[in-house]
């Protein structure tokens, strides 16, 4: 299945500023597979190293890190040679190896040459422990998120429907009813599946949303052990509470997180670290309140009103035990939850897109999504039908964005300013 992260690696290993790589993302994005394929098919050799299925590598790093004794060890280990121009070097899970994590240093200030990718599923937190020696400034990172909406119908079979997603999206030119209902039902079938490439694949093969949803489970139970084996004993218990109440905060009109709402006289205090634990893992994201409209926009966020977001809309779903007809024919038992839902949806999608992301709300409007587009500050309101977009007139009549985004079911249009995009082009912004 294609992913738009093989264009960056490939822009990375043309890179006359190369430096050793680190790839982050949340357990079964699709890590290890897209560096290995990218190693197969724009490298002569791969040299694939896996801290956790062989833990014994560990002690290759013990001792002096310079390129020049590790080379010939792992060379040892791989029973190839390793080249310079001709191999791509993948350490893999490399969190569970501090000193590995230290050698890209070396390997970037001595042996520049070599090309190398490392991946890991908590990077991201345990790059933030006390005993790492991060490579401060000797390192090219990049994250990688599940498959978006695009991804998914490439995996369909669906690249005209692609195409003729983004051409109607820069031309603010409806589609043809037939091309947008079917885009619709594909966007209804990405709620329930997701972007995790194991349950595209399985999906793709089978069209079973029973299978999804076991395979879904079990990257749940997967994130949960994960809590466990790489956390403190004493945020084990309150990481897992407030993973499990994610999906309860989004079913309520009110999406600002509250502590309260994990555990009767819950704070700040007791959960930040939790909160920050499922943040650097990947799985989990917090969106940010501005309290003025000012660029840049970062120097006006608030210190206490965020929201949080799960990073794969499948796992949502699942999390919440939502039924594929409840999505694909229309449950209003669930309506509620359906906008939250649909909000996570789209704050996955401007992540993907590498979008700095923010909400305003004051005592007349809040808005979905405030983001930066150029020189302009662009607000987005999100309705998972088709009503008005009342907070986004409000916000138009006031401020002095040249347009505003609505995303709902309707289709592609402009009008007074306001720039309507369907639910299954968001991730052309």
């Amino acid at each position: 299945m294609y992913r738009k992260i093989s264009d960056k690696l490939l822009a990375w290993k043309n890179s006359l500023h190369r430096k050793p790589l680190i790839l982050k993302g949340a357990r079964r994005v699709g890590k290890t597979y897209s560096l290995l394929e990218f190693g197969r098919s724009c490298f002569p050799h791969v040299a694939y190293f896996n801290f956790e299925i062989n833990p014994t590598l560990v002690h290759i790093f013990e001792g002096d890190i310079n390129p020049d004794r590790l080379i010939p060890l792992l060379e040892s280990v791989c029973g190839a040679r390793i080249s310079k121009a001709e191999t791509l070097i993948i350490f893999d899970e490399i969190q569970l190896c501090p000193r590995a994590l230290t050698s890209l240093k070396y390997f970037y200030e001595l042996a520049p040459e070599y090309h190398i990718a490392t991946a890991g599923s908590l990077l991201g937190i345990a790059v933030n422990r006390e005993e790492f020696s991060f490579p401060v400034g000797c390192v090219d990172m990049m994250d990688m998120y599940p498959m978006d909406f695009e991804e998914f119908l490439l995996a369909l079979g669906k690249g005209d429907l692609c195409s003729m997603i983004k051409e109607h999206f820069s031309q603010n030119i409806p589609m043809e009813l037939p091309y947008h209902n079917m885009a619709m039902d594909f966007y209804r079938q990405y709620i329930l599946v997701g972007g995790i490439p194991l349950v595209v694949k399985d999906f793709v093969d089978n069209g079973d949303y029973i299978l999804a949803r076991y395979n879904q489970s079990t990257i749940i139970e997967s994130y949960l052990s994960d809590m466990s084996k790489y956390n403190t004993r004493s945020e084990i218990e309150k990481t897992r509470l407030l993973y499990n109440n994610l999906h309860v905060q989004l079913a309520k009109e009110n999406k600002r997180f509250q502590y309260k709402q994990v555990k009767s006289g819950g704070r700040a205090s007791v959960f930040e670290s939790a909160l920050e634990w499922l943040c650097l893992s990947g799985i989990a994201s917090k969106l940010k309140k501005i309290d003025q409209i000012k660029l840049p926009l970062k120097a006006y966020t608030s210190m206490s009103d965020f929201k949080m977001y799960v990073s794969d809309v499948g796992i949502l779903c699942a999390m919440e035990d939502v039924m594929p007809n409840d999505i694909l024919v229309g449950n209003k038992d669930i309506n509620d939850f359906r906008g939250g839902l649909t909000e996570n949806y789209v704050n996955q999608h401007l992540l993907f897109n590498g979008h700095k992301i923010y909400y305003y709300a004051d005592r007349y409007m809040e808005i979905d999504f405030i983001l930066r587009i150029d020189d302009d500050i662009v607000p987005i309101e999100v309705k998972s039908a088709h009503a008005q977009a009342k907070s986004l007139g409000l916000y138009l009549k006031k401020y002095s964005s040249s347009y505003g985004i609505k995303i709902c079911d309707k289709n592609f249009g402009f009008e007074n300013r306001i720039k309507t995009i369907p639910l299954y082009a968001v991730f052309c912004i």
